[in-house]
């Protein structure tokens, strides 16, 4: 038995577009979906702008939308009035650093997936599949067992920032060979390295001290309960750089899926893109884990449902892929505190909740297109 083919081709994505890459427009529904991209784009930006204010006013302590509404335009200079001071402690150093913060990861998270199917040629890759999550847990579980404190609050995001993007070059230098690097060796080598990853934190955790275990646990499930405005900005430069990157590449993403040969006749460095944009996955992935702790699927969920409403475009796909992924996170993050009020749930827990059932039915509706992995 083999596993499924991994090499990008057009037919593989469903896409089988002409040589020069340009879709026939006398194709049945050709046009229509021209114009989805912009038709979505509205509606996402658009549930955003709803989302937000709606989010900043549900929780333990409940807001009435028109005084966040107005909260925001006094601070903003635009009149409206200040609220009291509980009220707007809890509008300005609670709510709006998660939401905030929210948005950031779900954007890496989402944009990174987007990526790193086009790099993969595969809409079943996600981030983890390279080990940032993994290398980013043991950075972060390392600092917490090991009692380190030495950066005070920023020890644990630094350590998971590090261990991520150390665990990527490691994966990388591994599966590399004669100057080239297979996707099959580079995902096989994700795999091996991830097992190695468990199997530390889970020596960490037998020689933690109970206290430990249980804040490891907690990182581990995935949260934004201890979001800050310090926190914000140590993800702000690396989620702004990455996601103003990964757009540049969408051109070569979309020629790199006609196949490797193919991408290399039309003038793509496919090792040089592959190096950068693997990077600038690394990059996306471990400063989301690195505040967030771990949160699967929104890498793999997101994307694949821009792809079946768009198409596979990458033009499209990576920016909406950030703002649909930073939409999904805030919506998980507003139903984990909402739901079980006044307990949260993990938001990890609650992700992977809903993607492992999509999960499942998108490894059957692959295989039932490709007539079995074999």
């Amino acid at each position: 038995m083999t596993a499924p083919a991994l090499d990008g081709t057009a037919e593989e994505h469903g896409t089988s577009q002409p040589p020069d890459g340009k879709r026939d427009l006398t194709e049945p529904g050709a046009g229509r979906r021209r114009g989805r991209p912009w038709l979505l784009t509205a509606g996402l930006l658009a549930a955003l702008l709803v989302l937000v204010p709606v989010a900043a006013g549900l929780g333990a302590y409940p807001i009435p939308l028109g005084d966040v509404l107005s909260s925001v335009l006094h601070r903003a200079g635009l009149g409206g009035s200040g609220l009291d001071r509980v009220a707007e402690s809890v509008l300005w150093n609670v709510r709006f650093p998660r939401i905030v913060l929210a948005l950031l990861v779900g954007a890496s998270l989402g944009c990174a997936g987007a990526l790193m199917q086009g790099v993969f040629g595969n809409p079943l890759a996600e981030p983890g599949v390279i080990g940032v999550s993994s290398g980013a847990a043991v950075g972060a579980v390392a600092s917490i067992a090991l009692g380190i404190g030495f950066l005070g609050t920023w020890t644990v995001p630094v350590f998971a920032f590090a261990g991520g993007l150390g665990t990527v070059l490691l994966v990388y230098v591994m599966a590399r060979s004669g100057g080239r690097t297979e996707v099959v060796t580079l995902i096989l080598t994700g795999i091996a390295v991830n097992a190695f990853a468990g199997a530390l934190i889970g020596l960490f955790l037998f020689f933690a001290d109970s206290a430990a275990v249980s804040q490891i646990t907690f990182w581990q499930l995935g949260s934004l309960a201890q979001a800050t405005w310090p926190k914000v900005l140590a993800v702000l430069p690396c989620a702004a750089l990455g996601l103003g990157l990964a757009p540049l590449y969408s051109r070569r993403l979309d020629l790199l899926a006609l196949g490797e040969r193919p991408a290399r006749h039309l003038g793509v460095d496919v090792e040089r893109l592959r190096i950068v944009l693997v990077l600038v996955i690394a990059l996306l992935t471990a400063a989301a884990v690195s505040v967030s702790g771990i949160i699967g699927f929104v890498g793999l969920v997101v994307p694949h449902l821009l792809r079946m409403a768009a198409g596979p475009g990458h033009r499209f796909l990576v920016p909406g892929s950030a703002l649909l992924g930073a939409l999904v996170l805030l919506a998980a993050d507003l139903a984990a505190r909402t739901v079980a009020a006044p307990a949260e749930l993990p938001l990890g827990v609650l992700t992977a909740l809903l993607g492992s059932p999509f999960f499942f039915w998108l490894l059957r509706r692959t295989r039932r297109r490709q007539g079995g992995w074999a």
